[in-house]
């Protein structure tokens, strides 16, 4: 005769594999490593650099500048 299996636990084994292959798939589809979230963060703050010398000090008080 066969071993005896729990169905129950068999299933919540196959749903925690099924999940661990998703989660890995998308690890590798969406993740970043830290030098490319750095080199992003480094590029906006350029960015935002560049467009606050570029702000005229004498344009109107009463304009938002959002």
């Amino acid at each position: 005769m066969g071993d005896v299996v729990n169905l129950n636990q068999a299933r919540k084994e196959r749903l925690r594999k099924d999940k661990a292959s998703a989660a890995k798939a998308n690890r590798a589809k969406f993740g970043r490593t830290a030098a490319e979230k750095a080199q992003e963060k480094a590029r906006a703050e350029q960015l935002q650099r560049g467009l606050d010398q570029a702000i005229r000090e004498d344009r109107p008080k009463d304009i938002d500048p959002d």
